[in-house]
């Protein structure tokens, strides 16, 4: 069994215009002082990362993995998930998703995707120069339009979608596997990717490529109603990343899964900040350690209640507090007999 690497960090939802949060060594030193030993870098944000820069330069990485050190804190992945949303997108969230791409590119559809894919094989090389063995992403969307099956959907058109998605999406695994990083799709609503079923479609499209993996966050499955421990049970193989993400589903009678098109604070289902939701953490924990996961445990603070310093105040003791030093004995080794193979056929009765 292996010991769950954390506190981490993920810096999407706290980059920002004013000072520590508008520069990655002054976010560093104010996670740091939280307790974090871990940065998930968003490689979207220039005011933190420059991703090309990181592509091309391995010097550029290692002087921010000195930085980093300095503060007592590492990578721990890199992520594209505002590009991995591009790199499959319907054109009937074009004007919406444009804000995602460079200004140059919006309106125009396939120069766009373009850029995506370029994004995500930039951050195979970047990963690789900061040795790294997981990225964060999203998959993106052809079908998402379709999750509900009605009108009819035609014979053949969820297919048609996950064989096109594979299309896309089997260069960049490719890439990645030659950087020997693993691809961890975030499973999303919004997503093609938002459960085990159409992880299992996408697999199959992409011929089980051994760098398609899975970000696992638990939030998701709440509001989606989906069994979040059985999930590990499933699919542990394949979990590679770990967003610590706490939510809440209270139906009533007025709303449920879907929500009534209400804002955060409305809806049943809603994210919140670490220990005040319902997910029962010491169990994912215990079930992470169980199945060797290898790698961070990393806060996503998502919550429309809670200030966001508090949740990561909080944040950074809870993950700290569950996670499991695994032990290297069994707790009954104190009785053991040490028999040899004549003592155990003796005791079955075939000696």
């Amino acid at each position: 069994m292996k010991t769950l690497r954390g506190p981490g960090i993920f810096l999407a939802q706290y980059a920002g215009d004013a000072a520590p949060f508008n520069t990655l060594p002054d976010i560093a030193r104010w996670a740091a002082s939280l307790g974090f030993v871990g940065l998930q870098i968003p490689t979207n944000d220039r005011r933190l990362f420059d991703l090309e820069q990181a592509a091309t330069s391995k010097a550029y990485c290692d002087d921010i993995a000195g930085m980093l050190a300095e503060h007592g804190l590492a990578v721990t992945e890199l992520s594209t998930h505002l590009q991995g949303q591009l790199v499959a997108s319907h054109p009937a969230y074009d004007r919406l998703f444009d804000g995602f791409a460079p200004e140059h590119l919006r309106g125009h559809g396939t120069e766009r995707r373009a850029w995506a894919v370029e994004q995500l094989k930039l951050a195979a090389t970047a990963s690789r120069h900061f040795g790294l063995t997981a990225h964060a992403t999203f998959s993106g969307a052809l079908a998402w339009h379709l999750f509900y099956p009605w009108p009819q959907r035609p014979a053949g058109l969820i297919e048609e979608a996950f064989a096109e998605l594979g299309r896309r999406w089997r260069p960049i695994l490719d890439a990645f596997d030659e950087a020997g990083v693993d691809v961890c799709y975030e499973l999303h609503p919004g997503e093609d990717l938002h459960d085990g079923a159409t992880f299992e479609r996408f697999l199959d499209a992409v011929d089980h490529h051994p760098r398609a993996n899975i970000l696992y966050d638990p939030s998701h499955m709440v509001l989606q109603q989906l069994d979040y421990l059985a999930f590990i049970d499933l699919y542990h193989e394949r979990i590679r990343a770990f967003h610590v993400k706490d939510a809440e589903f209270r139906p009533n009678g007025r709303a449920g899964v879907y929500g009534g098109y209400q804002s955060w604070i409305d809806r049943p289902g809603r994210f919140r900040s670490l220990g005040d939701g319902q997910i029962d953490f010491t169990a994912i924990f215990s079930k992470m350690a169980q199945y060797d996961y290898p790698g961070w445990a990393v806060l996503e603070w998502e919550c429309c209640i809670k200030d966001p310093i508090q949740g990561a105040i909080e944040g950074a003791r809870f993950i700290r507090e569950h996670i499991i030093k695994v032990t290297d004995r069994a707790f009954d080794d104190f009785a053991a007999t040490g028999a040899d193979q004549a003592f155990n056929r003796q005791v079955l009765g075939i000696g």
